[in-house]
């Protein structure tokens, strides 16, 4: 099943705090860089921006830094492998009903290289959400930050996830932000 990119959101450039000077309603709006920080802060610390939670869909953004580049300037494959993995493991975890999700497989086809300084779209969907076992595809897709009508496909991940662990005492927290963030 082919699937289309996500659109970015209107604004691609970092997002600001979401404590503003400003009195407006709109400051107590969480930033997507801060919602990211509660979802999943290994992303957080590589800049990704979660935009969509649910048990459907997750998608993101990153821009492309020295951050998240290997020595050619280029995305390490690595973080191609972390966004897939943990957008995989966010979505199984919601449509699971916040059960405890565990990664058993991953495996990533680097289709194309992406480059300092252009744009990363992320998206994970569900292409098999079994009681026991599920599976989703997650693809990456580099766009320039100023013309995201241009895109082209940098990875492909098939993530599988074994289901319905016991959510550890030391965890029971663990769905709050989901259930803050998610469409459900």
């Amino acid at each position: 099943m082919e699937h289309q990119p996500p659109r970015p959101s209107p604004s691609i450039s970092s997002t600001t705090s979401s404590t503003t000077s400003s009195s407006s309603s709109t400051s107590s709006i969480p930033s997507q860089a801060s919602k990211t920080k509660e979802l999943d802060y290994p992303l957080h610390a590589i800049g990704f921006e979660i935009d969509e939670v649910s048990p459907s869909k997750i998608s993101g953004r990153l821009l492309v830094t020295y951050k998240c580049c290997q020595p050619f300037k280029v995305l390490h494959g690595g973080i191609s492998a972390l966004i897939a993995e943990s957008l995989a493991s966010i979505g199984a975890h919601l449509a699971n009903g916040l059960n405890r999700v565990a990664g058993v497989h991953l495996s990533t086809d680097h289709i194309k290289r992406a480059e300092l300084g252009e744009l990363i779209l992320a998206e994970a969907v569900p292409l098999s959400l079994g009681k026991t076992i599920q599976v989703w595809e997650v693809r990456l897709w580099k766009t320039k930050p100023d013309n995201t009508e241009s895109r082209s496909l940098v990875s492909s991940s098939r993530v599988t996830l074994l289901c319905n662990l016991p959510v550890p005492e030391n965890a029971k927290s663990a769905g709050n932000a989901l259930r803050k963030y998610a469409k459900l």
